[in-house]
């Protein structure tokens, strides 16, 4: 049986990659592999499925002789945070991130609130395989009363960060996907004075992340052309990333969120070494702006374990990933697009400055494009001689680099695809590259398979 865990926990289409079974039998392997006897925490995002494998999470838990606590509809941060501030054992949360409705996926958290090592993945791998006879019992009740004093403790730990400053005279604008964010962006915003409008701020699992959220800002770009506001913060559905808009439509990404806000820490004296973590991802434009400033960028493998483990093991403050999702020592390194949001704009209300002013302090990032190449196959799924033709048609095609150039080639952790992504100084360079790689190495993919 091939490994069920991914690059961020287990995910794929539900019940397909994904099924109300194999929640069942992650909830109980996940039981009898911890040692501490206090409660399991569930989260989950708003799709669909989501309450299924809930259901199923819930049984096998139970099964297993351990207790659990139901957190409801909740973003990711919350559960991580949660975790380790009631002394629980561990955490689960529910839910595909950035992906498709028809997505889901299994997160699992230790005692600390961190994602589970993949040794721990190991463990839960072999008793899910040696469970296969394992089924519950249809006719169990047990009960899923949501625990909604652990989420109102949660949403006070975001206002005490912003260690009592407060939003008034700002207009914000938040799109909450109709994902986690929906329970309480707009509410904390409010309490810290901010004058607030809401788009897609329904919970409606059939349309999370579709069209909206930080993976499509032209939702949140209209309704600030159409309510003028400072800015905007856009999450994705399970409101661990961020993506801000600056009053006339500027995008400021995570690339931009770590040059500024480490810019503020370094300034501070309290960024360690003037060190930022980030990933392959990260804009080559950010990374030779950081070190014109006397910084120094760090990149990982793509994937926030990776950064938190690089910001563990070279001690710094802040690191995290173009697609929003940041990690700062002010919650213990667990990625919160809602701490995020509220961060930038204490920023600027403590300076006085509009955001599209702090931005014009940033970096000029170099011309990027992104790609994705479709695959008929999941590459975790092939055999290994193929997968390592692949790996070093890839490696081949990542060795065109030079001082304004950089090529980066990665499969994808949780979709059927190869992303390519090309960065030149020069647009017509990114666009003829990326489209001369693209095509030859979707040609060879093909050949290797075929």
């Amino acid at each position: 049986m091939k490994s069920i865990f991914g690059t961020d926990g287990i995910r794929g289409k539900f019940n397909e990659d994904i099924s109300y079974l194999l929640a069942y039998k992650v909830g109980y392997a996940l039981g009898l592999t911890l040692d501490n006897n206090n409660p399991i925490l569930i989260g989950r995002d708003t799709r669909i499925s989501g309450n299924i494998l809930l259901q199923g999470i819930a049984k096998g838990i139970h099964a297993s002789g351990k207790k659990f606590i139901n957190l409801g509809i909740c973003p990711t941060p919350a559960v991580s945070f949660l975790i380790k501030k009631e002394k629980l054992s561990s955490g689960i949360m529910i839910s595909a991130s950035h992906n498709p409705p028809e997505y889901n996926g299994i997160k699992i958290f230790d005692h600390n609130g961190k994602k589970i090592t993949k040794q721990f993945e190991k463990k839960i791998q072999t008793l899910v395989e040696d469970s296969i006879h394992t089924r519950s019992d249809p006719n169990e009740e047990i009960s899923l009363t949501t625990n909604k004093e652990l989420m109102d403790i949660y949403v006070e730990s975001l206002i005490k960060t912003m260690g009592g400053e407060n939003l008034s005279g700002m207009k914000i604008i938040l799109d909450t996907c109709y994902g986690s964010a929906t329970t309480c962006a707009k509410k904390i915003f409010q309490n810290l004075g901010a004058d607030v409008k809401v788009i897609n701020n329904s919970k409606n699992g059939l349309k999370i992340n579709k069209n909206c959220g930080s993976t499509n800002l032209e939702p949140l770009k209209k309704a600030l052309k159409e309510n003028p506001a400072d800015m905007g913060f856009s999450f994705d559905g399970d409101a661990d990333r961020v993506i801000g808009i600056d009053s006339i439509g500027n995008v400021l990404d995570g690339d931009h969120i770590l040059f500024l806000w480490g810019s503020e820490l370094k300034e501070q004296k309290i960024l360690n070494n003037n060190l930022l973590i980030s990933t392959q991802m990260a804009n080559l434009g950010f990374e030779k702006a950081w070190n014109k400033i006397g910084g120094i960028l760090y990149r990982t493998d793509v994937g926030d374990k990776f950064v938190y483990d690089a910001i563990k093991e070279k001690k710094a403050v802040l690191g995290g990933e173009q697609s929003g999702h940041i990690l700062s020592n002010i919650n213990n390194f667990s990625g919160d697009g809602i701490l995020t949001a509220l961060q930038i704009a204490k920023y600027c209300k403590k300076k006085s400055i509009t955001l599209n002013d702090w931005l014009k302090n940033s970096f000029e990032p170099y011309p990027q494009k992104l790609t994705n190449i479709n695959l008929d196959f999941n590459i975790n799924k092939i055999n290994q001689k193929t997968k390592d033709l692949i790996n070093q048609t890839i490696e081949n095609y990542q060795e065109i680099y030079s001082d304004n150039c950089r090529v980066y080639i990665r499969p994808s952790g949780t979709e059927p695809l190869i992303r390519v992504l090309v960065e030149a100084k020069d647009q017509n360079k990114v666009y003829h590259l990326s489209n001369e790689i693209t095509n030859k190495l979707s040609l060879e993919i093909n050949k290797i398979v075929s």
